[in-house]
């Protein structure tokens, strides 16, 4: 049957080998919430925490790096894009004022090469245990003439709680609230195809001066940033978050929208903040419109604190 399938294009031995080479770095994200073993059919987490909140609501979103993953594998870097996953999947539910309990991956690819989906994995263990979440489960797949020969694909599901009296969704932002941002660290994982695009001839690995001093490969595979932190910083602080928007795709001019009550418009003043050269670099190099860029990127934004004027000083 092994033989069979190999000749088919799926290496069974391969998906063992990877599974065993990540399998330590999984454990390392279980606390005394999870119940199950690393290869179980289902990953198990105790709900018994929840019983300590009034209205507990569990939040989900899934998400993927898109096709960072073709940098990843240009720059033979694998062990960050589980990180960015992580990260994304994590401020996709702090926008709405969710803890983070556990995440779970999907990494497939034309052909299983076990270490390089180890460290993919890797990365996202890495990601989960730097803020207390399980890696409760995932799955590895080998798909051949489904993917290109040498790509990867990589998506994740992250599911958190939030006590309903406590959920952030915009419906208390008000005029004359303001617009806190916290920066990105670049790209973060979205507009890449446009990236790559435009930077095709360059070469990545050079540092440039008008760069500061760095490679456009270094800064196209910056970790994308986990916002949990500062903003349970915000909030433990007692500032009023009335809003939060995760500028992914769409950039700010869509993903600030979603969270404003109808009738009420954001002014975002430009020379408030310093646009990172490498926006500045794909927007000259492709000839590309203001606009654009601020439908296809972040900015340098990448999560927008709306907040009530009087908290914005402190």
């Amino acid at each position: 049957m092994s033989d069979a399938y190999s000749e088919a294009g799926v290496n069974i031995a391969a998906g063992s080998r990877a599974t065993a080479l990540m399998k330590d770095a999984i454990k390392a994200t279980y606390g005394a919430e999870v119940l199950s073993e690393t290869g179980s059919f289902g990953g198990l987490f105790s709900a018994q925490a929840l019983k300590a909140m009034d209205a507990p609501v569990l939040v989900a979103s899934t998400d993927g790096v898109g096709t960072k993953t073709m940098v990843a594998a240009k720059m033979g870097k694998w062990d960050t894009i589980g990180q960015d996953l992580v990260n994304h999947c994590v401020n996709d539910i702090l926008v709405q004022g969710a803890k983070p309990l556990f995440f779970l991956d999907y990494v497939a690819s034309s052909q299983l090469v076990p270490e390089q989906i180890a460290d993919v994995v890797d990365g996202c263990a890495t990601a989960c245990k730097a803020i207390g979440v399980a890696l409760l489960g995932g799955e590895t797949a080998e798909m051949p003439l489904v993917y290109q020969s040498g790509e990867l694909d990589l998506v994740g599901t992250i599911i958190g709680v939030v006590d309903k009296a406590n959920l952030i969704d915009g419906s208390r932002i008000q005029a004359g609230d303001v617009i806190i941002a916290l920066p990105s660290t670049g790209l973060h994982t979205n507009g890449y195809s446009l990236a790559r695009k435009v930077l095709a001839d360059f070469d990545w690995s050079q540092a440039r001066d008008d760069l500061d001093g760095l490679s456009i490969g270094d800064i196209l595979m910056n970790v994308h940033r986990c916002y949990l932190l500062e903003i349970n910083q915000l909030r433990e602080a007692d500032i009023d978050v009335r809003g939060l928007a995760h500028i992914t795709g769409g950039g700010v001019i869509d993903n600030l929208p979603r969270i404003l009550p109808d009738g009420l418009d954001a002014l975002i003043r430009l020379d408030t903040w310093q646009i990172p050269p490498i926006f500045k670099l794909i927007q000259e190099q492709g000839g590309i419109s203001e606009n654009d860029m601020f439908h296809a990127f972040n900015m340098g934004l990448g999560m927008l604190v709306v907040v009530p004027a009087a908290h914005s000083a402190r």
